[in-house]
């Protein structure tokens, strides 16, 4: 039986993810009632026998159908530019956590707190309590209600730290530091993974 969240977005937990999913459910308003403009249309056409054979021109359906595609694109695209410069906005951040890709593990440093470090790796699955592929030996801890600066490089190759149910992806690249904000909004535990196919075994790079 297919539950409703392995067909639709995680639950968040960031108020930025709360606004992609509101992001995404108003383009999918918007593609049904194209969708369903458009289908009506064609199936009209296959069952109208009237033509007309001296229409050379019509301007005001011409306008009509360049005017209705741009309103349409500018209703998608505000509440879309809104959402790119809230996710990189980073103003006065109240700690500081970096992540480090290596061939196939991450490495976590808390540099506000003594310089923290430590490695994760995925779990074996002798644990039948951990989950496949998800689980780690040191989970990273961030705390609620904070907002934190992530930043997230590469010793090797291209690595994506990816962590879904609060809307953060940020490529780590050989000597460059991506950085995004994230504020965690309630406490649980995240699951996320590597993204970037950078090779074999990046699948095993959980978060």
């Amino acid at each position: 039986m297919t539950t409703w969240p392995n067909i639709y977005l995680q639950d968040s937990t960031s108020p930025l993810m709360e606004q992609l999913i509101m992001f995404h459910d108003h383009i999918m308003f918007i593609l049904m009632m194209v969708v369903t403009t458009v289908s009506y249309i064609m199936i009209m056409l296959l069952f109208n026998k009237k033509t007309d054979r001296n229409l050379l021109e019509g301007q005001m359906i011409e306008l009509i159908w360049t005017v209705t595609p741009t309103m349409t694109l500018f209703f998608i695209a505000t509440p879309s530019l809104r959402l790119l410069y809230l996710m990189d906005e980073i103003n006065n951040p109240m700690m500081t956590t970096k992540a480090v890709g290596h061939q196939w593990y991450w490495t976590y440093e808390y540099s506000d707190f003594n310089d923290t470090e430590f490695d994760s790796y995925m779990t074996n699955q002798e644990n039948i309590n951990d989950l496949r592929l998800l689980d780690v030996d040191n989970r990273m801890v961030l705390p609620s209600n904070t907002f934190i600066r992530m930043i997230v490089t590469s010793t090797d190759v291209i690595h994506s730290w990816t962590l879904p149910s609060s809307g953060v992806k940020i490529d780590g690249t050989p000597g460059r530091l991506n950085q995004a904000s994230m504020m965690l909004n309630r406490n649980g535990l995240m699951f996320g993974q590597c993204s970037e196919i950078c090779g074999t075994n990046h699948s095993f790079m959980p978060i």
